[in-house]
């Protein structure tokens, strides 16, 4: 059976909305409101800002002005769609699936332990279809990116959540999921490389594809902190351990020269970015010192390098522990605009390639003990 079959086949064995067409007026930056876990302040038992998605679009928004022009309007933007279970059965087992029904198992993953107290019905609507709707905006966003050369959903990012277990506030592997959509419904997509700049290990996604030549894994982390996953580290193949309080030079260093190895030891057709903003000076669950211009620096190597290759890129936002993540993530995209490496550029050349033209248009204390996204 040949490749091309063989993927048709695997589309006609599960029917997704996840992957209809986009209209070419959109911007590929996916968002919905439904991202953001608001309830009777439960969020706040969390050192993550449960609203910071909904921020970054306003910021985004609201610095239109810095730009001289419109860069992205509610019009513009690609409206996420809930993952349904049989979108993510695609990676997730059956009986993880049935596990989150127990409002203590989703009280344990997400580290707010009075949701073991609520019906699960208000833990579902309420804490879990957000994180759906993310998992499904991230599955959206790498379809995307194949088509345009790049896309950010502005939530996702879940990378402690495998197959069968969550944990540090990922209830479902988004990372793994847009992965396999891709190998199995686009043609063309058989090799992918996580870039994983998140300050915590990417241990969910590393699980899952421990034994998959396909993807190529660079993690690059706080050594000392969550999660530590000694057999999840097996699946790395650009291990990258930062001590506590690491700055911008020697880490944006770090960055470049990784980054750039890891594209040039394997080329992909895919990079799925992993971009936390938990690195941040000051973020209680990071240890790392870089400050937000740093954060700005280290998303703009990360894509130029990959629009250099003409590799599409994926971004997800990831963790980020501190209310100034949200503006810092608007200014990072902000900025990859004005350098040229993201923009309405990309959406020309609708029948090109997505090698091709649509591609190079960039200039060169009391309390639970919380671990993180």
């Amino acid at each position: 059976m040949s490749h091309k079959e063989d993927n048709e086949g695997k589309r006609s064995s599960q029917r997704t909305e996840l992957y209809a067409s986009v209209p070419r007026t959109c911007l590929p930056i996916v968002y919905h409101p439904d991202y953001n876990i608001t309830f009777m302040g439960l969020e706040k038992l969390h050192p993550f800002d449960a609203g910071k998605w909904g921020k970054v679009i306003h910021f985004l928004k609201d610095n239109a002005f810095v730009l001289e022009e419109q860069f992205i309007s509610d019009g513009s933007i690609v409206e996420a769609l809930e993952a349904t279970e049989e979108d993510l059965l695609v990676v997730h087992t059956k009986r993880y699936l049935y596990r989150l029904k127990w409002s203590v198992v989703v009280a344990t993953i997400t580290e707010i332990p009075p949701l073991l107290f609520l019906p699960n019905f208000l833990v579902q609507r309420k804490v879990l279809k957000p994180l759906r709707t993310q998992t499904g905006g991230t599955i959206m966003a790498g379809k995307l990116a194949v088509e345009r050369g790049w896309a950010i959903n502005v939530g996702g990012g879940f990378h402690h959540c495998s197959s069968d277990r969550g944990g540090g506030f990922c209830a479902y592997a988004d990372i793994t999921l847009a992965i396999k959509f891709l190998f199995e419904r686009m043609e063309g997509i058989s090799r992918a490389t996580i870039i994983d700049l998140d300050a915590h290990q990417g241990n969910g996604h590393e699980r899952d594809f421990l034994d998959d030549r396909r993807v190529f894994i660079m993690d690059m982390y706080n050594r000392y902190i969550y999660p530590g996953d000694g057999y999840a580290k097996r699946a790395i193949k650009r291990k990258v351990e930062l001590d506590w309080g690491t700055e911008d030079s020697e880490y944006l260093q770090k960055v470049e020269l990784h980054s750039e190895g890891a594209l040039n030891e394997v080329r992909p057709d895919i990079i799925v970015y992993n971009a936390g903003t938990d690195i941040l000076d000051g973020d209680p669950l990071g240890g790392l010192s870089i400050s937000p211009q740093g954060i700005v620096k280290r998303d703009e190597i990360v894509f130029r390098a990959a629009r250099q290759r003409g590799i599409p890129i994926l971004m997800v936002t990831s963790g980020g522990y501190q209310k100034k993540t949200a503006r810092i993530i608007a200014d990072s995209i902000l900025n990859l605009h004005q350098q040229g490496l993201i923009g309405a550029e990309a959406l020309e050349g609708e029948g090109s390639s997505h090698r091709g033209a649509t591609m190079m248009h960039g200039s060169g204390s009391a309390g639970p003990k919380f671990t993180a996204v």
